[in-house]
């Protein structure tokens, strides 16, 4: 049997799974009134902002998965905001910017958690705006016990809020004083905000969705959106480049766009179907290594054994030079998805991975589209840590040159409507507080490159490439699954292994959670300053010595973790009986799955 930290929960009611046991909590409340899968997402998901600020914030994105009870194909929440008007190639150049800061307020694109949530509920829901932030607000204005992440988060930008943010010192540093691990902490302006939201929606009568409709106004074109507005109008901030620079979004941009349903990409995998975002984010990446390795006997193979991690990293590495070369906004650019989901292509790839870790980066060849993976060739190479990249420290550039993460939810309920949804942006780490609101801004814009010609060249309303990346399969004997992870770069590997532990080696939810997992950074990293680390593989210290051994006899250039490192899966799954089940990682002690 193999060992888990926990049991695989299973009922009948419905199961919630997030990054952080209040979330969860959150969720199956919703659940227990009446509400739907969307419902206790949405809870859920603005608790998030509240408890794990670091990590994500309202004015972030979401993209999300949402399968209506009945349906046979889950539909695509797009909540990624896009590039704002003025984000021109010609203004970040003249700002002598080579890429784009990782914070900083020419990082920000158009919030867009917000609007996605509200229109989650608006079309899935059957609770009120002011029953689902009941919760999270809740938590702002009272307090929550604060985690030992953000009181550390804190405390290392504590000085650059003082002298450089001086909008998020009263937020973060209440009485002047980083905030201790465990203590209450409450934000009394984000409480303020969604309460005048949940008013301004009140307002417009007793009709549910006609108060939905309201609040998204008042946060697009009213009260929120003019914050923004009068805030960037004057503000000059440090980014991770050193440098104080003005931003270019404006209430505007809040005004012209909202979010949008779109259909999912699939493919079929050993009697299984599995259903990811567009190519506006890293999605396809776990659907190409699905393909690649449609023809292996992986359920012969050891899931712990090096030839195993070895095929599975092979296989991201090349998914990942497509991602870099073709990926993008599907709205604006002619993106080659039917090719790079192909057998045809998969198998050419699969074809290329031999016995040793590959050094060099391998997109695949696409007819008319071959400029692009020279392009991207290109960058890689200056890219290396050796060529030296990276932010300089003039003032205090290596402070807030500070990589935020993200967060996730996964709710199934007793009706079979399911939700997989990756929160994230906004970090107390990317941006200064919007006075008067209590969050910061979001960073997506820093995966936009400024290089003319790629699916991903920076431009005015284009959707950044973003590695926020849910995921939804279906088994052959009809059992849904709904599964997602934080971690940037690192979220459809951490996935792919969980999922072919499901498919291939027949464990459960929480045993293919639990296993030693691994990921490489032989990739384009999508997050300033862009670095690449060739035939990088790092692994967590639970697999056998000789796993570890045999990678480093094929040439992989290991990393071995601290223990339990590496992934904060969350999942739950519903058979065709009706029973549901729930798993959450134990890997930083916080996600956990609730359910009955």
């Amino acid at each position: 049997m193999t060992f888990t930290t926990r049991p695989e929960l299973m009922g009948t009611f419905g199961m919630v799974s997030t990054t952080h046991w209040l979330a969860s909590q959150a969720g199956m409340k919703m659940l227990e009134a009446g509400g739907t899968a969307a419902d206790a997402a949405v809870a859920a998901g603005f608790v998030l902002n509240v408890v794990e600020p670091h990590l994500n914030g309202p004015l972030g994105e979401v993209p999300a998965l949402v399968l209506p009870a009945g349906a046979d194909t889950p539909l695509v929440l797009c909540g990624q905001g896009v590039a704002p008007a003025g984000a021109t190639l010609a203004h970040y150049r003249d700002e002598g910017l080579e890429i784009i800061p990782g914070s900083g307020l020419l990082a920000t694109v158009t919030p867009g958690a917000f609007d996605a949530w509200m229109l989650m509920l608006r079309d899935h829901g059957r609770l009120s705006l002011s029953e689902v932030l009941a919760p999270a607000i809740h938590y702002a204005e009272h307090g929550h016990p604060m985690l030992a992440g953000v009181a550390a988060a804190i405390a290392g930008l504590q000085d650059v809020f003082r002298q450089e943010w001086p909008t998020s010192a009263p937020v973060w540093l209440p009485g002047d004083r980083a905030p201790e691990a465990g203590a209450l902490f409450r934000n009394p302006d984000c409480a303020a905000m969604w309460r005048r939201l949940v008013e301004e929606g009140e307002a417009a009568g007793r009709d549910r969705e006609a108060q939905i409709e309201a609040a998204r106004v008042a946060h697009a074109r009213g009260f929120v959106a003019e914050a923004i507005d009068a805030y960037l109008r004057d503000a000059c901030v440090l980014d991770a480049t050193g440098e104080k620079r003005k931003g270019v979004l404006n209430g505007d941009d809040m005004a012209t766009w909202e979010a949008t349903w779109e259909a999912p990409l699939a493919v079929d995998h050993a009697g299984w179907t599995v259903w990811k975002c567009g190519a506006w984010t890293q999605g396809p990446v776990l659907l190409q290594v699905l393909q690649m390795l449609a023809g292996d006997d992986l359920a012969s193979m050891d899931p712990v054994g090096p030839d195993f991690v070895h095929l599975v990293t092979e296989a991201l590495k090349r998914a990942f030079a497509d991602r870099e070369s073709y990926y993008g906004d599907t709205a604006l650019h002619d993106i080659p998805v039917d090719t790079l989901l192909s057998e045809a292509h998969n198998a050419a790839h699969r074809a290329d991975i031999g016995q040793t870790a590959s050094q060099d980066h391998r997109p695949g060849r696409i007819a008319g589209f071959e400029a692009l993976a020279d392009a991207f060739l290109a960058r890689a190479a200056r890219r290396t840590p050796e060529a030296g990249v990276g932010a300089g420290e003039p003032t205090m550039a290596h402070l807030v040159n500070q990589r935020g993460d993200t967060v996730h939810v996964d709710v199934v309920d007793r009706w079979g409507n399911m939700v997989s949804a990756t929160p994230s942006g906004g970090w107390l780490k990317s941006n200064p507080v919007v006075p008067g609101l209590g969050v910061p801004l979001n960073t997506r814009a820093q995966m936009f490159w400024l290089d003319e010609g790629l699916p991903t060249t920076l431009a005015p309303g284009a959707r950044p490439r973003t590695t926020l990346s849910p995921s939804m399969a279906l088994g052959p004997d009809g059992t849904w699954c709904a599964f997602g992870t934080p971690g940037g770069d690192q979220q459809d590997q951490w996935q792919a292994t969980f999922l072919l532990r499901l498919i291939h080696h027949g464990m459960n939810l929480q045993e293919a959670i639990d296993g030693p997992l691994f990921h490489t950074g032989h990739l384009q990293s999508s997050f300033f300053p862009r670095a690449v680390q060739p035939g990088h593989l790092l692994v967590e210290p639970a697999f056998p010595e000789a796993t570890i051994e045999g990678l480093r006899q094929k040439g992989h250039k290991l990393e071995v973790s601290a223990p339990w490192a590496a992934g904060r899966l969350c999942a739950v799954a519903r058979r065709p009986d009706g029973v549901v089940k729930g798993a959450a990682t134990p890997r930083l002690m916080q996600a956990y799955a609730v359910g009955r």
